[in-house]
């Protein structure tokens, strides 16, 4: 009877610790930044559904390969719509220095694509695009490089070309204030 006791007793322990961590499992990707040392890591939240939730992206100094998550640089934490489904490096810019590209793949149907592009200069971590809504088999590093590029095009004023009013009447003088 005791026997029966114990190996009941055992069964619900391991039902509850694979429980357990099946409830904190969560999408961890790292990778290493081109030429040079730093890391980073991307994480799904805790105890968040795969589907949708947040993400927590952190840089590394690296410089240490026995311990290279030991110096700290940067992170943030963004909302995701979808599984992360890779960590890429590009120059989307084009100022000669790879971004940090998360990658993000719905869970509906249509599998579209979301990427956020960092910026790592030191110890700031800065987003500086995003895209959403993209096919499937998109491009997301093309999508970012054309919205970098029509977002430094500068446009002109539908009445550029026009005379500007200064709001005043012909002739009449703008007040002066005198502090």
């Amino acid at each position: 009877m005791r026997r029966m006791w114990l190996l009941c007793l055992g069964v619900v322990f391991a039902a509850a610790s694979t429980l357990g961590a099946e409830e904190n499992a969560r999408l961890l990707r790292k990778a290493v930044i081109p030429g040079g040392p730093r890391i980073v890591v991307v994480a799904e939240g805790d105890f968040e559904p795969r589907s949708v939730g947040s993400y927590s992206l952190r840089a590394y100094a690296g410089t240490n390969p026995r311990f290279p998550y030991d110096i700290f640089l940067a992170g943030t934490v963004r909302p995701r719509d979808g599984t992360v489904e890779d960590v890429r490096f590009a120059d989307v810019d084009r100022d000669g220095s790879p971004e940090i590209i998360v990658v993000i793949r719905s869970a509906g149907t249509g599998g579209y694509l979301s990427a956020d592009a960092f910026q790592l200069h030191g110890t700031v971590l800065t987003l500086l695009e995003a895209v959403s809504g993209l096919a499937k088999d998109a491009d997301p590093i093309r999508a970012l490089e054309a919205k970098l590029t029509n977002r430094a095009e500068p446009r002109a004023a539908p009445d550029a070309d026009k005379p500007r009013s200064s709001g005043l009447a012909f002739g009449e003088q703008p007040t002066r204030l005198r502090i």
